[in-house]
């Protein structure tokens, strides 16, 4: 619309709460429309009109409201037209049809534009609330002049966000009786609100006259849809565009965040989901705007809400917004070069998934109604594959509507080849984030420096030479426990060696879904493997195809290699079932049982003779030496300590997080040391600290649970127990051990 209109409607609007430059910042519903009517070639008024919005009202209520209104008016000679409704949608409906209706009775064109003192009264106001409620908000209100900015064109030296309806009518030289704007915390009066409105037509027709003659062409927009799109990591993103909003609902879109903000204008692909380490939605999002100024509006919308949940908002980068929504991707920007498509994710896909395999998968379907052909065919589909072309298990599918897609969403859990496939609607922002993660770097860091001095320094894999009479398995399900791999064994359960079964735990104390299993010789180990590949785990008790199962892949290892994935190594995928190993498929990652970085040291060390004795080479990697760093209160700083980190069978939850000696309370009556442990439970008593510590050689009659001096109870989980004269270094101190 570049042409001058032929009508404007001068509109004002009041909520039960805030107004002023607070307007609409605190999610109160509309109370007040008035507008008037201006004739731009005859600079003539219209009748001022007056609606009244008031919910919980019964139509016979509001017929007599409407007739005590009309009285109200002609008393006060406020507004010409007062009407009173019980919604917002029959409001916004009732607004469209009397507008239309007078530029229709005045017969001299029919292009009519709305025009608001500032950008609040659309853009924080209607278009929130209709959002919220569901409302179709009628096209008239998604063009509109801001009466600030018009005026600023012919006094540049105002500012914007000062202007109010008194300074303009000041500066036009107009008289005003509207009295000043009060406090904006406080419910404006229905009357000021008609006064407000009167001198905003009073303003325009000042500008139409001479000497300004200000033409009005060039009108504020407010977006109908948000627009998905790709964005280079070589483009420019201004800082006062972006914000950061917390709180998202899991299942929330991008199309849910453009309608939090409806009323402001996103920029184009501008709805940037936040994923975690686990590649899941952590709650946030980078939203970028067009402008500084709708930036502006979108944090005033901090802790509104999204449904049951409000939302915060805070100012971020441009570079912030670049790490998550950036992409450098030919085939991504292909993938996402389709307009109008909406996005599926699949997770879970077993690794030998095809196109075909997808394509068919959604393809079956009882009828028309739920149907959900991909768009594309094949060059719908996207897998997403690590930086060497290995699967990642996961990939997005486009879809031509929404339909399609939500009939697509119904299949979530189903079965594809053995495995449920979890179903969920992206963004072209998410696309770009996952691919850019698996392509990049790993989902978890790479090991600390400290931790690469404590492995051999020729080679980072085992000699081939090694005794293969340990069991791997990989992918079980997270359900899993140690009765559930103990069914999974089946006859094979006999040949495992006491504590010989190993969960491996990620850095949040988690099943990283790989175990490891010590069996009596290397024959047993294969026909294991042999019988036991694939076949599916049921986890937490689930059914053969319940939810949690899912299939497990066994290879046999030897007690080195086992030693060294749980030493935070990795083993390429062709090493632990091939003789011949490939160097380039082996790396760390962080220890997934083990305690924080800093308990590594570059010191060498090896076990005296006796002490080796106690730990027989089942692949138990030891780490060397380390002092605990300055500081500590008790911690005799010659001293060393020798920690052994495997997990023994039933393998605990964790393994230690802080390690010290503290002196002994009394001495001892046997060499050797104590162990202390922390953070155990009420109910625990001495059956329960024997089984924990069956693997070690302490006496059974010399085990003391603290006890509360003052209350004759447990001491909130502390003991002292005896270990033999190796395991605790030197008689007269103990040992300080506290489990994550």
């Amino acid at each position: 619309m570049t042409a001058q209109v032929d009508y404007l409607a001068v509109l004002y609007t009041t909520t039960s709460g805030a107004s002023g430059d607070l307007l609409g910042s605190d999610e109160k519903e509309i109370g007040q429309l008035v507008w008037q009517i201006v004739d731009l070639q005859t600079k003539k008024l219209g009748r001022v009109n007056e609606l009244i919005i008031s919910s919980e009202q019964s139509e016979v209520t509001e017929e007599k409201e409407e007739d005590g209104e009309g009285v109200r008016a002609q008393e006060k000679g406020s507004a010409e037209s007062i009407s009173t409704v019980t919604s917002l949608q029959r409001a916004l409906n009732q607004f469209h049809l009397i507008l239309t209706n007078e530029v229709n009775i005045a017969g001299r064109g029919t292009s009519v534009c709305l025009c608001t003192d500032g950008q609040l009264h659309i853009r924080q106001v209607i278009h929130p609330e209709a959002a919220g409620k569901n409302i179709v908000v009628p096209d008239c209100f998604y063009t509109f002049f801001d009466l600030r900015k018009e005026f600023r064109e012919h006094f540049p030296l105002s500012d914007v966000k000062s202007l109010d309806v008194h300074f303009m009518a000041d500066s036009l030289s107009l008289t005003v009786d509207t009295p000043a704007m009060q406090d904006p915390l406080t419910v404006l009066a229905p009357e000021t609100a008609v006064q407000q409105v009167q001198t905003m037509a009073n303003i325009v027709l000042a500008l139409l006259s001479e000497p300004l003659c200000h033409t009005f062409k060039n009108p504020e927009r407010v977006y109908e849809k948000f627009e998905s799109g790709t964005c280079s990591k070589m483009e420019r993103v201004h800082d006062n565009t972006v914000i950061r909003a917390r709180g998202l609902p899991w299942q929330s879109s991008d199309q849910d965040i453009a309608r939090f903000f409806r009323g402001l204008n996103i920029a184009k692909g501008g709805a940037a989901l936040c994923l975690n380490a686990q590649g899941r939605r952590n709650g946030e999002a980078l939203v970028r705007f067009i402008s500084e100024e709708h930036r502006d509006l979108a944090l005033q919308r901090h802790k509104h809400h999204m449904g049951n949940r409000y939302i915060e908002v805070y100012k971020a980068t441009g570079e912030d917004f670049l790490k998550i929504a950036g992409g450098t991707s030919s085939e991504v920007a292909v993938f996402l070069s389709r307009e109008d498509q909406v996005i599926v994710r699949m997770r879970g896909l077993p690794f030998t998934a095809t196109h075909e395999q997808v394509l068919a998968f959604f393809s079956q379907g009882e009828g028309l109604k739920e149907s959900c052909p991909v768009s594309g065919g094949q060059d719908g589909i996207l897998f997403v594959r690590f930086p060497d072309g290995r699967p990642t298990g996961d990939a997005f599918v486009l879809f031509a509507c929404e339909e399609h897609a939500q009939n697509a969403l119904r299949k979530h859990k189903d079965i594809l080849g053995k495995r449920y496939i979890e179903l969920f609607k992206s963004t072209a922002a998410e696309v770009q984030q996952v691919l850019n993660r698996y392509s990049s770097a790993p989902l978890i860091p790479v090991a600390p420096a400290p931790l690469v001095s404590v492995m051999p320094t020729v080679s980072l894999l085992p000699s081939p030479g090694g005794m293969r009479d340990c069991l791997r398995l990989r992918g079980l399900p997270y359900t899993a426990c140690i009765e559930d791999i103990l069914t999974f064994l089946g006859e094979f359960t006999q040949d495992i060696r006491p504590h010989g079964v190993h969960m491996v735990l990620n850095q949040q104390g988690r099943p990283s879904g790989d175990c490891f299993i010590q069996m009596s010789s290397a024959e047993r180990a294969f026909a294991a493997s042999q019988r036991l590949h694939k076949q599916v785990m049921c986890g937490g008790g689930g059914g053969p195809r319940g939810v949690n199962s899912r299939y497990v892949e066994v290879f046999p290892c030897s007690a080195d290699e086992m030693g060294l994935v749980l030493m935070g190594g990795s083993l390429s995928h062709t090493h632990t079932h091939t003789h011949s190993r490939s160097r380039s498929g082996t790396g760390l990652s962080p220890p997934p049982c083990l305690s924080p970085p800093n308990y590594f040291t570059s010191a060498p060390a090896m076990l005296p003779a006796d002490a080796a004795a106690l730990y027989p080479p089942i692949g138990q990697v030891l780490l060397s030496p380390r002092h605990l760093p300055p500081g500590h209160a008790y911690y005799p700083a010659s001293a060393q300590l020798y920690m052994n980190y495997t997990t023994y069978y039933p393998s605990p939850p964790g393994s230690p997080s802080t390690l010290g000696f503290f002196p002994s309370p009394s001495p001892m009556t046997s060499p050797g040391g104590l162990v202390r442990m922390p953070g155990l439970a009420y109910s625990n008593g001495v059956k329960d600290l024997i089984s924990a510590v069956q693997g070690f050689q302490s006496p059974i009659e010399a085990m003391p649970l603290l006890s509360n001096s003052l209350m004759g109870q447990s001491s909130g989980g502390d003991s002292l127990m005896p270990l033999p004269q190796l395991m605790a270094k030197q008689a007269g101190q103990y040992l300080d051990l506290t489990l994550l």
